[in-house]
């Protein structure tokens, strides 16, 4: 049948089963909104306040599911605002597909109002990028682009769409396509290096298992679980890598790195094996990159063979879906047997429990009391600093795709417009993201799309009138020097989320958090609570930069080296 443009991009939507696009429109993408318009039935549009909560929401709503988010700009300005949307994805492996249109073909290149070359500013933070200028090559480019952004490794693509193509003048042919399954198009595993790593993981007396995102991503979390009990070895993680495993299972120890256990950092520096399954060795998780594991060998298993050697050397690798790889070693692994290295390990987990103030209001004390009230069964979001630590060391997440944060590129304003896209995809479940008071002045005016939308997400605003994490590093490093870092300018938060249509609480101490917090339970709308914290607060451990993972210190150690 012959169709526009815009109804063949519509009908590429609706091939995919997308049912939710965050956007915002603009003159040169107008023609796809008016159709949009008529499908509205089919495909609810969330009309963000600003573009980069489309992008951030889009991240959302496709971490929250394992499905392919979907965000839509116009030209120029509109594109550009996706960008720091896209490379959050991009450095987090997410799948999306960013829609841009553009100007028409004739005008590309010249400097036209609203004019950006997007497809090039966005080579560097997508997997793929096209820019269509002949209609015959739309539906063939969206559906490319929706494979592309789910194989093997995921990713964001981009799709820029100059406005003649998406003319209502001009018509193509339109056959409607059944999409398959997404198909991993993993290489099929070599059975030498499934042969080699079973013969070291044998051989190991201290083994530790590091896992990542890609175990996430591959939804390898039942299989991992198996894995860990045939091995019978500890378990940390990494940021991206909670709820891969259980973090209320007995073999967990916590996170790994510059804000991970003193349990992970010294069972990982004294172990004679570690198994990284979907782990890309991030610099915030290995310090020094010299001592890291240096008593170890390394056992990588990633679907990207770039990871291999990139940060650490490994002894031996498997390349290949983590679920897959799991399920082929877990065929030939007889149980194991290493209580004596467990035991060691819990001493460590014993001896260095994370602790927190006893008393007053404090950011550890809002996620474990966040924990109690919603039974670990939430979908937490985080923005980027210190709350976002103590969001992923005082909640436990017992399954995958449950907290939702940006790992790579530590977005600060990432975590409302995350909020907003988990919210839609996952109407049953409570939503919550967790904001410091310099992240939410980045995106608040995002609460004005929740409240629009009616969704019941809990904004939890973790205030020390500071940008904490900075502030925390320039006590530390950089001799008490606060340049720029102090926020303390009178802005009342709890009156700017009412103007904008939520409820909202201020709260200082214990008891007033838990009340506000019951009460944001159960209300029907978006519920801000402005949680007021000490300035100086600080996240412990911490491993100083450019040191060891095992010489993380606490704040017991801080003091007596300062006494």
């Amino acid at each position: 049948m012959q169709l526009t443009g815009s109804q063949v991009i519509i009908e590429c939507l609706k091939e995919q089963g997308v049912d939710t696009v965050f956007g915002y429109p603009g003159g040169a993408i107008l023609n796809v909104y008016d159709e949009l318009y008529l499908h509205k039935d089919e495909i609810h549009h969330v009309l963000t306040s600003h573009e980069q909560g489309a992008s951030h929401a889009a991240d959302g709503y496709a971490r929250s599911t394992g499905k392919v988010g979907v965000c839509m700009a116009t030209s120029g300005p509109g594109a550009t605002n996706l960008v720091t949307g896209i490379a959050t994805a991009y450095m987090d492996s997410v799948p999306m597909v960013a829609i841009t249109c553009n100007v028409t073909v004739p005008l590309l290149g010249k400097d036209s109002f609203q004019e950006v070359d997007i497809s090039g500013i966005t080579l560097p933070i997508t997997k793929h990028n096209f820019i269509v200028k002949d209609i015959k090559d739309l539906a063939p480019t969206i559906r490319r682009a929706f494979a592309i952004a789910q194989k093997g490794r995921p990713g964001p693509v981009l799709v820029d769409i100059p406005k003649d193509i998406t003319s209502p003048n001009v018509f193509v042919e339109y056959e409607k396509e059944e999409i398959a399954s997404p198909n991993k198009e993993c290489v099929p595993l070599k059975d030498e290096d499934v042969n080699a790593a079973i013969s070291m993981i044998k051989e190991a007396k201290k083994p530790f298992i590091f896992v990542g995102g890609g175990a996430v991503i591959s939804e390898a979390n039942e299989v991992l679980k198996e894995f860990v009990k045939l091995v019978d070895a500890p378990v940390c993680d990494t940021l991206m890598g909670k709820g891969a495993f259980d973090g209320t299972d007995e073999y967990y120890t916590g996170m790994l790195g510059m804000h991970g256990t003193k349990a992970s950092n010294l069972g990982v520096s004294e172990c004679d094996l570690l198994i990284a399954i979907g782990v890309r060795f991030s610099d915030r998780v290995i310090g020094n990159a010299k001592k890291f594991a240096h008593q170890a060998k390394i056992l990588q298993i990633d679907i990207d063979p770039a990871e291999i050697n990139k940060n650490i050397p490994a002894n031996a690798s498997i390349i290949g879906d983590v679920k897959q790889v799991l399920e082929a070693l877990n065929q030939r692994l007889e149980p194991l047997s290493h209580t004596a290295w467990l035991s060691h390990v819990e001493e460590y987990k014993e001896k260095f429990p994370l602790t927190y103030p006893e008393e007053g209001l404090s950011g550890p004390y809002v996620i474990k009391k966040i924990y109690e009230m919603t039974h670990g069964d939430a979908i937490m979001v985080t923005e980027v600093g210190q709350h976002q630590m103590w969001a992923a060391q005082y909640y436990k997440y017992k399954n995958p795709r449950t907290l939702l944060t940006s790992g790579g590129l530590g977005t600060m304003g990432y975590g409302l417009g995350a909020a907003i896209g988990a919210q839609t995809a996952n109407p049953d479940k409570q939503v919550i993201n967790i904001a410091g008071d310099g992240c939410f002045r980045m995106n608040m005016n995002e609460i004005a799309t929740a409240s629009r939308e009616k969704l019941p997400l809990i904004e939890v605003i973790i205030n020390n009138h500071v940008l904490g994490m900075v502030r925390q590093w320039q006590t530390l490093f950089y001799n008490h020097h606060y340049s720029a870092t102090v926020l303390d300018d009178g802005v009342d938060f709890v009156k700017l989320a009412e103007a904008m249509g939520a409820e909202a609480r201020r709260v200082t101490t214990r008891e007033e958090f838990e009340d506000a917090f019951s009460e944001a339970l159960i209300c029907k709308k978006p519920f801000v609570i402005d949680c007021i914290i000490n300035a100086d607060d600080k996240v412990w451990p911490m491993v100083a930069p450019g040191a060891p993972i095992n010489e993380a210190f606490d704040e017991e150690d801080y003091n007596a080296q300062h006494a």
